[in-house]
């Protein structure tokens, strides 16, 4: 009887051992949908602790990818992989140039990426075998999306800590994936509240999880000028600093508490690095001429009344903006915009253009005489003060294009006829952005009706935090089509870059409050963005919701765990 009770805790003893160490399985249904997934679940391929990654070690680039996906294979198993590179017998290996390509020449296939799209150097292959793992891409951008397909395909390991114990099964598969679009944008207002460097950073770390590559950094407002302009150094001093804030919707009581911060020209250099190592390019907003309460605090001369201008501590729109018949708002936003391109290399700038109330123009004699000298005249479509601000644009757009940037507006910019080579972001739903691509002007699509998640993405307002309004659920986020062939002939279509989600920071003071709103909205406009059309079913994306929601758990990252 003895002898049987010891048998039987020892075959429980070994069958509970054998469930710890009990390999887990990969699933390459992640989010956003690669473009084609074929997999053999009957035969697999072991990942586990000591294996190899090999890479071209001379390129930094790929050793950079390489390392990324050594950290985040750890991050979620537990398992930590070697770095082997130039071992072409490691089981996961790194190269540059996909099957299909037999004419391409040079680790980075110099000789054939001028004839491709965009979207075809961000391809990438994973074909996973009895031999291990094989990763290929045109472009190092595409190991780095790969890598991020493999990372969301491993499950959350529970006991990860020990990765010894830990083998991944690896279902033998070909991925083959490239984006839809071109600009797969998503914004962050760190003007009406300011955020730490490193609460930017894990936003644009889950931009890169996403397959995310623009991030509008929206930098100055009525509520605060968040950017160092040497030249000007009391702009970010003073113009970052207002001196209380509304408590709720305008209520008209205030918290009694100065509030300020900006961020240097040294932290923003930090910042484009960290994103270009991510394959994100940061897109940064000079709101103008309205939405400058926080500049003409600091310098009130070049207001239409010559103020006095307190930086704001209330939202909304307002009708002190800069004054278009001043010389020295021209002097002062060419000494802005310069510092700007000095800072960041994007081949965008964002002008803004929005909201800008022409109360003050029509009444400002400099502004009137500004307009006559230019031979405005109201022509029945476009109003004297919405052609100068045209004007304004004009010549914001070739200061710029001097220094090889093209200007990116929202859709008001077509209010005065829109600039040459003006990009018209389209916020107030999609009319603006049809407009523009008919002209054959360049469109991004961020209607608030589909893209503002700063709006409630619950039915009852009760259970989340305070928002600014409006309601755009997961559901209504992933249902964006932004080219619509019935409104667009396919050559107009050409010019709709991608879409875009906004979030503005009226009622967002803390970082945890930033994530709960991004995700999981993120996940769905990622699949927007990235996915064919033919290819999304929001059924089947809320299947595959759960293990993402995992994998912010693991990482500690706040979001919204109710969606609709």
């Amino acid at each position: 009887m003895r002898k049987m009770k010891i048998t039987a805790l020892l075959t429980a003893f070994m069958l509970m051992w054998a469930a710890s160490a009990m390999a887990e399985r990969a699933d390459y249904n992640v989010i956003p949908l690669p473009k084609s997934v074929q997999s053999d679940s009957t035969k697999t391929f072991a990942l586990k602790t000591g294996l190899g990654i090999a890479y071209d070690a001379s390129d930094p680039e790929i050793a950079r990818n390489a390392q990324f996906l050594r950290t985040w294979v750890e991050e979620l198993t537990g398992i930590r992989l070697a770095l082997t590179p130039d071992d072409k017998r490691a089981a996961i290996r790194l190269t540059i140039g996909l099957p299909a390509d037999k004419n391409v020449k040079g680790k980075k296939g110099k000789k054939t990426t001028a004839k491709l799209s965009e979207q075809q150097q961000e391809a990438y292959r994973i074909a996973v075998s009895e031999s291990g793992i094989d990763i290929a891409a045109r472009q190092p951008v595409g190991l780095f999306r790969a890598a991020q397909t493999l990372r969301k395909s491993l499950p959350v390991v529970s006991n990860a800590a020990d990765g010894n114990d830990i083998s991944i099964e690896m279902p033998y598969a070909v991925i083959e994936d490239e984006p839809r679009f071109t600009y797969r944008g998503a914004m962050l207002d760190c003007a009406r509240h300011y955020f730490p460097v490193a609460t930017v950073k894990r936003y644009l770390d889950l931009m890169a999880m996403h397959g995310c590559n623009q991030f509008h950094w929206h930098l100055t407002e009525d509520q605060g000028w968040r950017f160092e302009v040497k030249a000007l150094p009391e702009l970010a001093k003073k113009g970052s600093v207002r001196e209380q804030t509304v408590i709720g919707h305008n209520t008209g009581v205030y918290d009694g508490q100065r509030y300020g911060g900006f961020y240097s020209q040294a932290e923003c250099r930090e910042l484009v690095n960290y994103a270009a190592e991510r394959y994100i390019n940061i897109i940064p907003e000079i709101d103008l001429p309205g939405h400058m309460m926080s500049a003409l605090h600091v310098f009130p001369n070049l207001g239409c009344t010559g103020g006095p201008y307190p930086v704001c501590t209330s939202w909304g729109v307002m009708h002190e903006v800069l004054c278009a018949g001043n010389p020295e708002t021209i002097t002062f936003l060419k000494t802005v915009l310069g510092e700007l391109c000095d800072v960041f290399p994007s081949k965008f700038i964002h002008i803004g253009g929005d909201e800008c109330p022409k109360v003050r123009w029509k009444n400002c004699p400099k502004c009137q005489a500004k307009a006559q000298a230019l031979g405005l005249k109201d022509d029945g479509k476009h109003s004297v003060e919405n052609q100068l601000q045209t004007w304004i644009n004009h010549e914001m757009e070739a200061f710029l294009r001097e220094r090889g940037r093209d200007i990116i507006g929202w859709d008001e910019v077509l209010e005065g006829g829109l600039t040459e080579g003006g990009i018209v972001m389209s916020w107030r739903g999609i009319k603006g952005g049809i407009e523009a691509a008919k002209q054959h002007h360049r469109v991004i699509m961020a209607p608030t009706t589909f893209c503002y998640i700063d709006y409630y993405q619950l039915q009852n307002r009760d259970r989340q935090p305070q928002s600014i309004g409006g309601y755009v659920p997961l559901s209504k986020v992933y249902s964006l089509e932004p080219i619509l062939p019935d409104d667009l002939s396919e050559e107009e279509q050409q010019y709709i870059l991608g879409p875009q989600v906004n979030l503005w920071t009226e009622y967002i003071a803390y970082p945890q409050h930033i994530f709960y709103m991004l995700l999981p909205r993120l996940d769905a406009i990622s699949e927007v963005q990235w996915c064919r059309s033919e290819q999304k079913d929001f059924d089947r994306f809320k299947s595959r919701l759960p293990h993402m929601l995992k994998i912010y758990d693991r990482l500690g990252i706040n979001y919204c765990r109710q969606y609709e």
